[in-house]
């Protein structure tokens, strides 16, 4: 067993903060620290064996003796805490970064990755022992920083799941074909790792690729079992792989929430061996289903600690208020990962400060908040929690056009977030004045400063011909057209998910977009499944075409060629949005003005609660 103070451990998140040498910096302190008061452990990010072998250039290092101390200032300010320290260890073989300058890319296999990346070049022994060097180099430095177990990625397509998946490994000698000669290397470096350290030792596996042909539970049953002759002490069971299944890897929205838990529960049947849990684990009806119906010794809680650092305080009992949801959405945890920001996260704008979130406003004032968005409602949680008095002028129902975001398909989870604003504005006391705000009564009135956080609203391209169209309605259930052939002008996030829904009715869609990239701003897990699924319906999608005319279902495109579309029934107007800010300009120079969210500039959900937090944190 691990002997930790609970069953909850937090798995290995990449995290971006590192200063591209692979150091310890301010930034993950912060984050770790913030979240480990209640875990039982905190794994740290996937630490790179060799520089060769990196997947993001902001990621932590474990190559070499100079990184020990910073691995320990950062181990006993965890302990500190009262939580143990997790080491990662993962080789990426194929699956190392292409885009960084330097770096190797070794495998089973000489085959690229199916998504994309470099060829491979094929192990041989003498590789193989190198390999092992490294992994026993790195599991002796973290022991050397005080870490009190590791963790040897076996899993999620990385090299020694390449070696273990019979649709990866494709060798004729004694490393491949069957199970005793796919488990051979991974073993080799288990057991080296093994001689050279007594901490207790996890394994991550994949419990099932989720692709024909690859990792099955079976197998990695047999493989638990291995791992127990050898005196592992938990298996960390996930699914999927970076390369073929990475819905599956990073429990995307759009993969069903508990395969994972099946699995787990299957290989601790299989093996006797305790298991750490994983995936969508972010209620306390999760917890209280994975402790009795599958039985899982340890609960790994990712990015639902990414979203509240409470957490688990909040599950035990130990903290009291509302848990603030995860979407399983992967727009800011990943996103903000692969655009080299570090990660970030679309419903907790804290995250990436390497300073304390919030301090008591130095001299109490009254603000009104203009728009109940989640710009709106995020600055006036903001202002609120920093001591100033706070209105909320709303004339429709908070959320604003979110109330829209949850209504696409498999996108149900987004909801958790409106239901979790309007909870906390309530709790708050904050009132909610629900009518249109003018700049008269703002300026009579009690308040001394305003925000306003009035959102945007759809900007209509001049069409000839265009009298009767609509934008969003068709995302309502009551709203939804049947076995129609619906025209949307925009092929950008809105357009692409309008097109989702209406294409389940059976609808006929055709898309038009103005530029030569389709469903931009979308996630790309979303955007990857999305644009597969129209594909799947036989959906027309014209790039580089304007909507020129329109008269009786007739839609004449100006692009090369010139086209037509006939016998259209209705058309969606998505063709971007437009700030709506015209109170400004009535308040400017009779009242301090602070503009937020899309009102200041046309973003997404992450951008407009981030913004309102920015902006209120200092006011």
């Amino acid at each position: 067993m691990l002997a930790l103070r609970n069953r909850f451990l937090m798995p290995p998140l990449k995290l971006g903060y590192s200063d591209g040498g692979g150091a310890i910096t301010p930034a993950h302190h912060v984050f770790y620290l913030e979240r480990s008061r209640y875990l039982g452990a905190v794994t740290l990010e996937p630490m790179y064996l060799h520089k060769s072998l990196r997947e993001i250039p902001t990621q932590i290092g474990i190559d070499d003796d100079l990184k020990i101390e910073g691995l320990k200032k950062l181990t006993e300010a965890i302990h500190g805490t009262g939580a143990k320290v997790i080491a990662h260890l993962n080789h990426p073989g194929r699956m190392a970064n292409p885009r960084i300058p330097g770096n190797i890319h070794l495998s089973s296999t000489d085959r690229a990755c199916e998504n994309g990346g470099a060829i491979p070049r094929r192990m041989s022994p003498e590789n193989m022992e190198k390999v092992a060097e490294i992994f026993v180099s790195g599991a002796r430095r973290a022991q050397e920083a005080g870490i009190d177990i590791l963790e040897l990625q076996m899993g999620h397509g990385y090299l020694l799941a390449q070696f273990l998946s019979p649709a990866v490994n494709d060798r004729h000698d004694e490393w491949g074909g069957s199970f005793e000669n796919r488990v051979r290397f991974p073993l080799g470096v288990l057991d080296a790792v093994r001689k050279v350290v007594d901490l207790p030792i996890i394994v991550r596996l994949s419990g099932d690729e989720m692709i024909a042909g690859g990792i099955q539970v079976k197998e990695m049953i047999a493989l638990g079992n291995l791992c127990k002759d050898r005196q592992v002490a938990a298996l960390h069971v996930s699914a999927g792989t970076v390369c073929t299944t990475p819905p599956w890897f990073f429990q995307h929205m759009f993969v069903p929430k508990g395969k994972t838990w099946e699995l787990a529960a299957q290989i601790r049947k299989g093996t006797g061996l305790p298991v750490v849990a994983v995936g969508r684990i972010d209620t306390k009806e999760d917890v209280e289903r994975l402790q009795e119906e599958f039985k899982a010794d340890y609960l790994a809680v990712g990015r639902a600690l990414v979203a509240d650092p409470l957490w688990v305080g909040k599950i035990l009992g130990e903290v009291e208020g509302a848990i603030r949801p995860c979407l399983a959405c992967s727009e800011g945890c990943l996103g903000g990962v692969r655009a080299g920001t570090g990660l970030r996260c679309v419903v907790n704008p804290h995250v990436g400060y390497a300073d304390s979130p919030l301090d008591t406003a130095s001299v109490a004032k009254t603000f009104a908040v203009v728009g109940g968005g989640l710009a709106g409602m995020e600055a006036a949680l903001t202002l609120h929690r920093r001591g100033h008095k706070v209105s909320v002028y709303e004339k429709d129902r908070l959320g604003g056009q979110f109330n829209l975001a949850w209504l696409p398909p498999k996108k149900e989870s987004l909801k958790s977030l409106l239901e979790y604003y309007e909870g906390e504005i309530l709790r708050a006391g904050i009132p909610v004045i629900h009518k249109a705000a003018n700049a008269e009564e703002l300026v009579s009135g009690d308040a001394q400063e305003v925000v306003v956080a009035t959102g945007a609203v759809p900007a209509i391209p001049p069409i000839e011909g265009l009298k009767s169209y609509y934008w969003a309605e068709f995302l309502e259930e009551e709203n939804l057209p049947q076995k129609e052939k619906i025209l949307i002008i925009g092929g950008g996030l809105i357009g692409i998910e309008i097109a989702s829904k209406l294409v389940d009715k059976g609808n006929e869609v055709v898309i038009v977009e103005m530029l030569d990239e389709i469903a931009r701003g979308m996630e790309m897990i979303e955007k990857t499944l999305t644009l597969k699924k129209l594909v799947a319906k036989n959906t027309p999608i014209y790039t580089n075409y304007r909507v020129t005319h329109i008269e009786n279902g007739d839609v004449q495109l100006d692009g090369d060629p010139p086209l037509t579309i006939h016998d259209i029934d209705k058309i969606v107007v998505a063709a971007g949005m437009k700030s709506r800010n015209e109170l400004v300009g009535e308040l400017e120079g009779r009242i301090p003005v602070h503009v937020i969210g899309d009102a200041r500039r046309v973003g997404n959900a992450q951008e407009a609660i981030r913004d309102g937090f920015a902006t209120c944190r200092d006011l």
